[in-house]
């Protein structure tokens, strides 16, 4: 293989809308490119994954215009509610769709029209073994069809921490799926003792959740101790790590949690819900477990378990030494780009 075409969202590069689909897209399309693969990026402009007449007759002009024959690697956000052009298409270009998060666990009204796509495809990477295994449950693909490739993470210099575990930090669009509403009502119940909480991520994905946030965080008294600083690029991104002494991740979905890893590499303790691909991410198997995992039921387990970490040095040690000793063993970007090349040579040889 020596030539892939990648559609993509439009907004990949926007660095006021990070997101972890887009940081992988990328760091998998450069890397192919760095391999010696010709990639041919084709952004595609709508609001996907909820596309208008427009956006959909704007992707049916990209694909025109592609040889017959050609490898196509399509983002799932843009692949799954494009039935009507891709399924068509599917029959004459050799289709792979890269899956991040299946609309059948977001929104399983949209799945019929993600099934479609995903039978047709030629092959489908998902980002976590558990997203291929949602996928293949439930749309009852081949198993020999559905491939994983893991996000990598770049090396990190170690977060020095502190003495007291309460600087807290939480990265990602404030969103419900990411669920800093069930956060904000976890540090409300934590009140009396003391922490301090970074909120980082885009504040105009969701708006009306933002406000939900603020007002709970306001009507428990806590407000001045949550700072919302917006998206982060990589230099200030750096110095949240840096400054924390244990990520939150409250997400009510997430099929692999990138912000995990991130976390790991730089020997920071992760306090997570127990949903999707997050315990994949965290790694660990009882004792080894480098952070906290609880249900994803509410405030009171992620409430539980911060008043478990604040109050208890001993915790904070042994769950430090975990996340120094699982930064060793987690995977580089070039794992992940080696493993999407695979599935693409082997689809252009087919």
């Amino acid at each position: 293989m020596t030539t892939v075409h990648a559609v993509v969202p439009d907004g990949i590069d926007d660095a006021a809308r990070p997101s972890g689909g887009n940081a992988y897209d990328r760091r998998v399309l450069d890397g192919l490119r760095e391999a010696g693969c010709t990639v041919r990026e084709h952004p595609v402009a709508g609001d996907w994954p909820r596309p208008d007449r427009e956006a959909l007759a704007g992707l049916a002009a990209v694909l025109a215009e592609i040889p017959a024959g050609a490898v196509l690697l399509v983002d799932g956000l843009v692949a799954s509610c494009s039935a009507e052009v891709l399924v068509e298409e599917a029959a004459r270009l050799r289709l792979v769709v890269l899956v991040h998060l299946p609309l059948v666990t977001e929104d399983p009204a949209a799945a019929p029209e993600e099934r479609r796509v995903l039978r047709s495809a030629t092959a489908v990477l998902a980002t976590s073994d558990w997203t291929r295994r949602r996928l293949v449950e439930a749309y009852a693909l081949s198993d020999d069809r559905v491939h994983v490739a893991r996000p990598g993470v770049d090396a990190a210099q170690l977060a020095p921490g502190s003495s007291t575990g309460a600087s807290l930090l939480c990265v990602g669009a404030v969103s419900p799926l990411k669920g800093q509403a069930t956060l904000a009502e976890a540090l409300a119940l934590v009140a009396d003792l003391p922490w301090r909480c970074v909120l980082a991520g885009a504040l105009h994905v969701a708006p009306d959740h933002v406000a939900d946030v603020r007002a709970r965080l306001a009507a428990a008294g806590v407000s001045h101790r949550v700072s919302f600083v917006g998206p982060l690029g990589k230099g200030p991104l750096e110095r949240a790590y840096a400054a924390a002494d244990l990520v939150v991740v409250p997400s009510r979905a997430e099929t692999y949690g990138m912000v995990v890893t991130e976390a790991l590499a730089r020997g920071l303790p992760v306090l997570a819900t127990r949903v999707g691909g997050i315990p994949e991410a965290l790694g660990g198997h009882g004792d080894d477990v480098p952070g906290l995992l609880v249900p994803a039921e509410g405030p009171e387990p992620l409430a539980a378990a911060l008043r478990e970490w604040l109050g208890d040095a001993d915790l904070r040690s042994r769950l430090r030494g975990r996340a120094v000793a699982r930064r060793a063993t987690l995977s580089p970007w070039s794992r992940t780009v080696a493993d999407v090349a695979r599935v693409l040579q082997q689809v252009s040889r087919d």
